[in-house]
Order: C-alpha cells, then sequence, then structure tokens
C-alpha cells in the first residue's frame, strides 16, 4: 500500500510590494504531490509557464447539490468537490479522451449503472459520481482504493489487490487525498491564509499550521 498524503496543496504567489499580473509558472513536487504557483522563478525550477490560466477549487453554483448528495450518501462534501476538482476542474461539459462526462467524468456504462440518464445536466452527474463512490467505499472499506477504483476501475484494483502500479492512478489518489485533506472537515468551503514570510514573501496556503512562526492571516 503506498504511504496515504496528508498534506495540502500549497498556493504560491511571491510578491514583493504590489502584486503584479505578470507571467505565473507552476512547479510540481514530485516527491509530495504539492503544486507550487509563483510569479517569481529560480533557474531550473519553475517549469511550465501557465500564464493566464485559472486552476478552480469549488463552485458555489453546486453548493446545494453537494450538500444533499452528501447527506443522500454520507460521503462529506469536501470529498465531493476533491474528486469533481481533479476529474474536470468544475467544467460541466467536461469529456476525456476516454468518453468520461461531465463534472465528475462518469463513463457512459458507470451513467448507465448508477441511473444517470443526462450525464451533462450538473445534478444527476453529481448525484451518479457520488453514488459510485459510495459504492466504491463500501465494496473496499478503503477511501485510497476506492478512489484508485473509481479512477481505473474496481477490477483492477482487485487484480493489484491495493491501488494499481499505474502512474495516471497513483498520480490521481494522491491529487484527490491531497485536497480532501487540505479542506476543514465541517466543510466551510476552502480557507484560503496570506503567510507574510521574513523577506517580505507574501505566501497563500490551505495549511497554515506549517508556518506558524511567521505572521498569518485569514483572507
Amino acid at each position: 500500500m503506498r504511504r496515504t498524503i496528508f498534506i495540502g496543496i500549497f498556493f504560491l504567489l511571491t510578491a514583493i510590494g504590489a502584486v503584479s499580473y505578470a507571467d505565473i509558472y507552476k512547479y510540481v513536487d514530485e516527491s509530495s504531490g504539492i503544486t507550487y504557483y509563483t510569479n517569481v522563478t529560480e533557474a531550473g525550477t519553475y517549469k511550465q509557464n501557465i500564464s493566464g490560466k485559472r486552476v478552480v477549487t469549488d463552485n458555489p453554483d453546486y453548493s446545494q447539490i453537494i450538500h444533499s448528495m452528501s447527506s443522500k450518501y454520507d460521503i462529506e462534501p469536501s470529498l465531493i468537490r476533491a474528486v469533481i476538482t481533479v476529474e474536470s476542474n468544475w467544467n460541466y461539459n467536461a469529456v476525456s479522451n476516454k468518453g468520461a462526462i461531465g463534472l465528475m467524468q462518469l463513463m457512459p456504462s458507470t451513467a448507465k449503472d448508477m441511473a444517470v440518464s443526462n450525464p451533462f445536466n450538473p445534478e444527476e452527474n453529481i448525484e451518479g459520481g457520488t453514488r459510485y463512490l459510495r459504492f466504491l467505499l463500501d465494496k473496499f472499506n478503503d477511501l485510497p482504493l476506492a478512489l484508485a477504483a473509481y479512477n481505473a476501475g474496481p477490477k483492477t484494483v482487485e487484480y493489484y489487490r491495493g491501488v494499481p502500479s499505474i502512474t495516471e492512478t497513483e498520480q490521481y489518489v494522491k491529487k484527490v487525498l491531497s485536497i480532501y485533506k487540505g479542506k476543514s472537515y465541517n466543510d466551510n468551503s476552502t480557507r484560503i491564509y496570506k503567510v507574510t514570510l521574513d523577506d517580505g514573501t507574501v505566501l497563500f496556503t490551505n495549511t497554515p499550521v506549517a508556518y506558524q512562526n511567521f505572521k498569518v492571516s485569514k483572507l
């Protein structure tokens, strides 16, 4: 069984003086799964220029649906949100190259099994995805295995007798758990904190406990 990652995703913006709307660079720490965003780079460190690209971590328009399905299927809203973020980045029209559809990226066969007639409909899609996730949690009685099965299929998880040694699936489980663990368990929407380091660097993070020695304030 691979080690579960308990650390949240950090959103890092480095600024001195006024915030500049310059290019934003992305760096993924392969060892921890943490993603950093910054407008100040060190040579060879930040590899991918993502200027103008916005990563969505929630959509308040779906909050009522998520809370309803959370209650119906006994799954924390923050877990549903984490799956949606990784699966579609909140694009209800998303279609993968494998044919997965909508917010929770339901395959047509899965949508049919979960009684979803229109997987592009956000309410139907979220209910179908949440119902399927509930089925997997009951089947494996283990969150990482359920997430692995959501990505790679239950039969693949049963074959490997654990999280499959498939890069895509391993990274998927890490990402969902990272986002899920970074959210508060009472499901207030994700809290982002501003941290001011000693050298004036400004850091935005959802895990402020790591920066207790610096000035921390809620946004």
